[in-house]
């Protein structure tokens, strides 16, 4: 029997980016400026449709190889030190990662409130709280923030190539956090912004799903409930009153 409410879970694992951090569009625009570097590559990269559709969630790799071949363009795959560039699947996302980079020092980060609140609430109801992440950023992102001091553990993209983790709509980052946390995935809630992580969490078994509709269009909260999500918030901070001391 699937939990119904935040209170019957003994664990909730979260997704950094949009979820814990605000750092969903710097990775956008990120993204952008790297796609419109591309020749050939029609229409541009989309920072609100295509970011959700083929990026969000998913491995540096995995986002531009996914958005290269909506595109029609059918890259070779290249090497992992490929230099940033435009010839290769790993050239784009080497490419990414250094507007990412740039972005991040330019414009910075915050964790976003309602979270905050509702992380706060999960550490005084003693309930044990992880992180994941497909960027390899998420713990910096989270130190930086601020946050960090209240999760239990964290799961990102260093621990993925590491531990050789699936990416996103694979569980296995979810069910790593989860055995981090020592409990089963049906003790713990998911609380994801992106359609692949909202799928993982699903799949993963876990016994809530908690798809944030961030985007607010007239058809992001059907599609996060479509790939799983048993509930739809606007804010992580709606849930709130499930919390229970």
């Amino acid at each position: 029997m699937r939990a119904r409410e935040l209170s019957a879970c003994r664990a909730v694992v979260l997704d950094t980016d949009g979820v814990i951090v605000d750092s969903a569009r710097v990775h956008a625009a990120a993204w952008k400026a790297a796609f419109d570097t591309v020749p050939e590559l029609t229409p541009p990269f989309d920072e609100d449709v295509d970011y959700r559709r083929h990026v969000d969630g998913r491995s540096r790799h995995d986002g531009a190889e996914a958005f290269l071949r909506a595109r029609g363009l059918d890259l070779p795959v290249g090497d992992p030190d490929d230099p940033p560039g435009t010839d290769t699947v790993c050239a784009v996302a080497a490419r990414k990662e250094e507007f990412f980079t740039e972005h991040l020092r330019e414009r910075g980060v915050s964790a976003l409130r309602g979270t905050v609140r509702l992380l706060l609430a999960l550490h005084e109801a003693r309930v044990r709280c992880a992180a994941v992440s497909a960027s390899r950023h998420a713990r910096e992102l989270l130190v930086h923030s601020g946050v960090r001091s209240l999760l239990q553990a964290v799961v990102d993209g260093t621990d993925a190539a590491r531990l050789h983790l699936a990416g996103k709509p694979d569980p296995a980052l979810f069910l790593e956090a989860a055995h981090r946390l020592s409990v089963d995935p049906h003790e713990a809630a998911v609380v994801e912004d992106a359609l692949p992580g909202v799928a993982a969490g699903r799949r993963g078994g876990f016994g809530l799903v908690v798809g944030v509709d961030r985007a607010g269009t007239p058809t992001s909260a059907e599609e996060l409930r479509a790939h799983g999500a048993d509930r739809v918030v606007a804010d992580p901070g709606e849930l709130l009153g499930e919390v229970t001391p």
